[in-house]
């Protein structure tokens, strides 16, 4: 990955790790998340400071670290949040400049080069501060290339090797050919293909179903790619005004209902 890329995700690391902490703190540091609902105000940060720091820890060591429990981390007095976020998020980007982005180091889907924890936390806390969004009523908005990123990154996970091992419920999304698309507004989509061995995916041209025979997708959801986002993240619901469903709709109910980390 470029240096330039690189500075991209940090950039988006330290924007939304800001974010989020501004608009949870505007809010009951113990009020429940409702789309985390397992969660508080209190946790989401929680998790994220403690995984910043854990995941710096993995780069220094270069070995696997036990997960941290986020109900075990203290990320203070909400009008410290932001700070301890961003002291977390800056550890973590340190420890990537010291290791060397490209230095393959462990993953839970096996060894892959350093700068995925970067990227794996970029997804994580731009979701999550959309949680915290929806929690307290603050405003949320994100940058196309971030939010299609997001959705990439979610795409390769679903695909890579092991990820059953992650969630066993992902044996259930192995198929015969059927084929999901994730359509945006503008530019290219997303188009995963549910086969005997495992999933596909791959970004092109979505063709809507039954546009030509054999060459359409059995369902696809489009929208603007922010609202896509939060579709494959299981954040909105399908019978939200901002996406339509064309096409099988009970196949692509089937997939969000299986693919969670």
């Amino acid at each position: 990955m470029a240096s330039t890329d690189i500075a991209r995700l940090s950039g988006w690391l330290r924007e939304q790790a800001a974010g989020l902490a501004r608009a949870a703190a505007g809010g009951d540091p113990d009020a429940q998340v409702p789309t985390c609902p397992e969660w508080s105000l209190r946790t989401v940060v929680g998790h994220l400071g403690q995984t910043y720091r854990w995941t710096a820890e993995l780069l220094r060591d270069g070995v696997p670290l036990p997960a941290p429990d986020a109900r075990q981390a203290d990320p203070g007095a909400p009008d410290a949040w932001e700070r301890w976020l961003g002291d977390g998020a800056e550890e973590l980007i340190g420890a990537l400049g010291r290791v060397g982005a490209g230095t393959e180091v462990w993953t839970f889907t096996g060894r892959r080069p350093a700068w995925f924890w970067l990227r794996r936390m970029v997804g994580d806390t731009t979701i999550h501060h959309y949680d915290a969004a929806v929690t307290t009523g603050a405003a949320f908005k994100v940058d196309d290339d971030l939010a299609a990123d997001v959705i990439t990154e979610g795409m390769e996970l679903l695909a890579a090797p092991g990820a059953e091992g992650l969630n066993p419920a992902m044996a259930e999304l192995r198929g015969d050919g059927e084929r999901l698309g994730v359509l945006p507004d503008s530019g290219d989509g997303w188009i995963l293909t549910r086969l005997p061995e495992g999933l596909r995916w791959e970004r092109g041209p979505v063709e809507l179903p039954g546009a030509r025979k054999g060459e359409g997708v059995d369902v696809v959801v489009s929208g603007a790619v922010a609202d896509l986002m939060l579709v494959c993240t299981r954040r909105l619901p399908l019978d939200d005004r901002r996406v339509t469903v064309s096409g099988d709709r009970a196949l692509l109910e089937h997939w969000l209902a299986r693919m969670a980390f």
